[in-house]
């Protein structure tokens, strides 16, 4: 972790001088020798510290060192970004004439001290010098340690994402899982009790959720309780908290509700009567009085509902009433060998098994029977190739160490050590967030990036490294509980309890997570003076505590929710403190409808989060001085948003995101923002607005944006000329599109030629077109020839449209939905094109709301070919709500994959195929279910 700290300095170091040449500005003079011989210092340093990290366990001296190198390196890097923001601003200027030219007495905020009017390059000296004197005192030091040096910088693990397992599906616990199903569907005896506890207790990491998840979602468990709720408690209890999880798992939507009493209501309204399933995992609390308002609301539901507990204390289980306890031991040696085995020789051929069988049984021992210890370390040695490595970890010295802590386990250490230095430094960033919280991939790869724990080489994309980084944690079973999206990659996840533990003990004086008092202000320990990471929570809205500016050596501050509904302030003078930010969270603020003063002040933020707050007169300009911004998240801040002119400035923007926030005007300039990856929407106003607006020719440059993009109000493009200027055919890295809104004012043939002149790249995965009104007919380019990469295919209110394309002949197409087409009324064989095989791919097909639609026939009245395939892989099949048609091809009833149909709201359709009186029912019989 040290050295990744000190890696990041040389790079900035490297970085700085090298900008000051290439815009021949001499910023900074006379610290070149400086300079060169902090890099000296740190290269030496550097060179020892793989044996300094791993003694800092069993070396109290070795770890006060360590922290001091932590501490003095991050002073390091405030002063280098700061001297960068300083070059950027004249770089910005430059390119702005409009922008005032900063003065060399520019103030810029550091961790040492506050320049004032003071000369920049002056200070910045005097900085580094000061910096310089104590890094040798640190250098100096390290010699009474005689640590081994080392001259290889470990590099990341790269292997090939297919070998990538998800080691949740190994458990070794068959029995217990047995024992605990059996109490879930209870007998004739425990049904008296409406309120049956189970609760299944035993250590950290010996798989008590594992074990949860697993009854939890087995078939017979889904099919026996009427409601199943999972919620993860943790520590603190919040009652308030836990409630709302419940009430949100019985409504699969968001509550609206504020108070305990009114969400319990609701809760004991929706469980009336009903057997449900409620897990309460990993809960800490002794508190009979916080549990029994939890369990006040739970006692409507009907007999053989049950209640599952994971604990790791037998006190929590008796307070809680349990009436059935499962203790969870350790694993036997042949579980946990098993467990181990099956995951380090996943994929490994017979003869390299038989190498490698011996050794691994002694490490396997070394598990000790802990679930997590096997998963953790057969996700180590499935990386390692060769008996030496094999060998090397079974004698590794971490085993010889004592009891390092009593939640730290030595196959943790193990696997951390194995880490690159890059690798270890953003694992132990996890420690920021609260234990059991969900991680967003994506937010945490951002997060990476605000901490430059990302600077990649070889023009790698720091997203790309940041993934790759991630995985590599995944395949080492340090993250877990994934969710994945349609095409299995994975979005968020979870840390393990013991996992977090590591994290949070590397980061012992980095990252704290501090918790606001209901009664009283925080008050900000010393041991938090030099933090660099905090997250506030609180069990209620209590305000913001004005004691924060006190750490003010903050890296990152998450404060997501934590100010009081009906008191949304910030201190005033907060940012005038937190000049080292580097990553802001301020969202789920709702009412804080003004942003503290001097947040332009923040020259090294490049994350922030802003979404759920309301900003009556749009986002405040000092935002356009956050010339470092890498991230910039507005979600859910209202139905219109106005961004303030001079976005233009933000020439590092790589992600602007606004989800849920319906209008978002962008401003003139926009295009000059060719860093820019996301931008989730682009709404094109007219010029009607009386103002400089931004017009769809600022996509030009914009080639770098990847991923999805929104493109509305395409009814103000004048004509096709103005639309190509956007350019879309050159945007390679854009895999879904949506053109929305052409208008119905607009002339068939111009609605056309701006839909012709925004032909997408071939690389396009997904694409919807709505509200296209005025045309006719569809764009050439909707042809096998321009989207053979297609995968999904949206075509919503399309009012003009009689007749459809030939969509039959994308080749990779999967899922199609066409819905509100008012005025067509047969589809042919024009729409299976003329491929051997129609919709060789096609799974999913919907047609919606389609009013005037009579006749599907599958072939023209001259289509003679019989021979050919049509959709062999459907497998759901939907015609809602279309009242007029008569019937359906049979051919596509005969297909073998055909899962589901659903003719609701389609009375002649129903007629026709109707369970009891339709003449064709014998013709759907195969299909699993049919929704009529």
């Amino acid at each position: 972790m040290a050295d990744a700290l000190v890696s990041i300095v040389l790079e900035r170091l490297a970085s700085v001088l090298e900008q000051q040449i290439r815009q021949q500005v001499t910023l900074v003079v006379g610290v070149e020798s400086e300079v060169d011989n902090l890099k000296s210092t740190l290269q030496s340093i550097r060179a020892v510290l793989a044996d300094a990290e791993k003694r800092q366990f069993s070396e109290e001296l070795v770890k006060v060192w360590l922290e001091r190198l932590k501490d003095i390196s991050y002073q390091m890097d405030d002063v280098v970004d700061g001297w960068n923001a300083a070059l950027l601003k004249l770089q910005i200027a430059a390119e702005n004439p409009c922008i005032p030219k900063p003065k060399i007495s520019s103030c810029l905020p550091s961790p040492c001290v506050c320049f004032g009017q003071v000369s920049l390059r002056r200070d910045i000296a005097l900085q580094i010098k000061d910096i310089k004197k104590q890094l040798d005192a640190i250098a100096n030091e390290k010699n009474q340690f005689d640590f081994v040096s080392s001259s290889t910088i470990q590099q990341p693990h790269r292997r090939m994402t297919s070998s990538v397992i998800d080691v949740s599906q190994f458990c070794g616990r068959d029995a217990d899982i047995d024992v605990i199903i059996d109490n879930l569907l209870g007998g004739s005896s425990q049904e008296s009790s409406s309120l049956y506890i189970i609760s299944i207790v035993g250590m950290g990491g010996i798989g008590k959720t594992t074990l949860a998840q697993l009854a939890y979602n087995d078939d017979r468990v889904k099919a026996y309780f009427h409601e199943r709720m999972w919620v993860c408690v943790s520590d603190p209890f919040d009652s308030m908290r836990i409630s709302r999880a419940i009430l949100e798992a019985l409504q699969k939507e968001p509550s609206g509700f504020h108070e305990l009493e009114a969400v319990q209501q609701k809760i004991g309204t929706l469980i009336a009567d009903k057997k449900f399933l409620l897990v309460l995992d990993d809960v800490w609390t002794e508190n009979y009085e916080l549990w029994e308002q939890v369990e006040s609301s739970l006692k409507g539901g009907a007999p053989g509902s049950r209640i599952l507990v994971t604990t790791r204390n037998e006190n929590v289980s008796t307070m809680m009433g349990t009436a059935y306890k499962h203790p969870l031991g350790e694993l036997s040696k042949e579980q946990c060998w098993s467990l181990f085995s099956n995951i380090a020789f996943k994929g490994r051929s017979r003869e390299k098994v038989e190498e490698l069988e011996k050794i691994g049984g002694k490490i396997a021992d070394k598990c000790r029977g802990l679930p997590l210890a096997a998963k953790v370390l057969g996700s180590l040695m499935r990386l390692k190739d060769n008996k030496k490595d094999w060998e090397d970890i079974l004698n590794n010295e971490i085993w010889q160490l004592d009891v390092i802590d009593k939640h730290l386990s030595t196959p943790l250490l193990l696997s951390y050590y194995d880490l690159s230095p890059a690798v270890k430094r953003c694992f132990s960033y996890c420690a920021v967030f609260p234990k059991d919280q969900i991680i967003s991939k994506d937010r945490l790869i951002k997060l990476w990036m605000a901490n430059s724990y990302l600077n990649s080489r070889e023009s790698i994309e720091m997203e790309k490294t940041g993934g790759d980084y991630f995985e590599d944690l995944v395949s080492r079973s340090l993250f877990q509980d994934f969710v994945r999206d349609g095409e299995g990659n994975i979005i968020s996840c979870k840390m393990h309890d013991i996992v977090h533990d590591l994290a949070q003990y590397l980061t012992k004086n980095e990252c704290f997570i501090v918790e606001i008092d209901e009664e009283k202000e925080v008050r900000m320990a010393s041991s938090f003076q030099k933090a660099r990471h905090a997250t506030l929570i609180s069990a209620r809205r209590v305000g913001f505590p004005s004691t924060i500016h006190n750490l003010k050596y903050l890296h990152t501050l998450f404060a997501t929710g934590v100010v009081d509904l009906n008191n949304a302030k910030f201190p005033p003078n907060l940012f005038k403190h937190l000049v080292c930010l580097r990553a802001l969270d301020l969202s789920g603020n709702v009412l804080c409808r003004k942003l503290p003063r001097n947040l332009g002040k923040l020259i090294h933020l490049r994350f922030l989060n802003l979404s759920d707050i309301f900003f009556p007169g749009g986002l405040p300009g000092t935002i356009c001085d956050l010339y470092n911004l890498q991230t910039l998240i507005v979600s859910n801040v209202g139905s219109f948003l106005t961004l303030p002119q001079g976005m233009r400035k933000l020439i590092n923007l790589r992600h602007l995101e606004w989800e849920a926030s319906k209008l978002v005007m962008l401003p003139k300039g926009i295009g000059r923002l060719t860093s820019l990856r996301t931008l989730t929407v682009f709404h094109i106003f007219g010029d009607h607005l009386g103002r400089d607006v931004c017009k769809i020719g600022e996509l030009k440059n914009l080639n770098s944006l990847r991923g999805g993009l929104v493109i509305r109000g395409i009814a103000d493009v004048k004509d096709a000329e103005e639309a190509g200027e956007a350019e879309l055919k050159n945007k390679k890295h854009l895999h879904h599109l949506e053109l929305e809104d052409f208008g119905r004012l607009v002339s068939s043939a111009a609605s056309k030629g701006v839909a012709e002149a925004l032909q997408p790249h071939q690389n396009l995965k997904s694409l919807k077109i709505s509200r296209y009104d005025a045309a006719t007919e569809f764009p050439s380019w909707i042809a096998a020839s321009s989207l053979a990469q297609l995968k999904k295919l949206e075509i919503v209110y399309c009012a003009q449209i009689t007749c459809l394309p030939p969509l039959g002949e994308l080749p990779l197409l999967e899922s199609l939905i066409i819905e509100h087409m008012k005025r067509l009324k047969y589809v042919g064989g024009e729409f299976l094109g003329s491929s051997t095989t129609a919709f060789p791919k096609l799974k999913h097909l919907r047609f919606n709301d389609m009013e005037e639609w009579e006749k599907w026939e599958e072939k023209e009245e001259d289509d003679e070919e019989e021979g050919r395939s049509v959709m062999p892989c459907l497998h759901f099949l939907t015609t809602y709500k279309c009242p007029k048609l008569e019937s359906l091809p049979e051919r596509l009833l005969q297909i073998t994959s055909l899962q589901v149909l659903d003719i609701r709201v389609s009375p002649t359709l129903q007629d026709r195929y109707h369970k009891g009186r339709g003449k064709d029912r014998s013709k759907i019989s195969h299909i699993r279910k049919v929704w009529c």
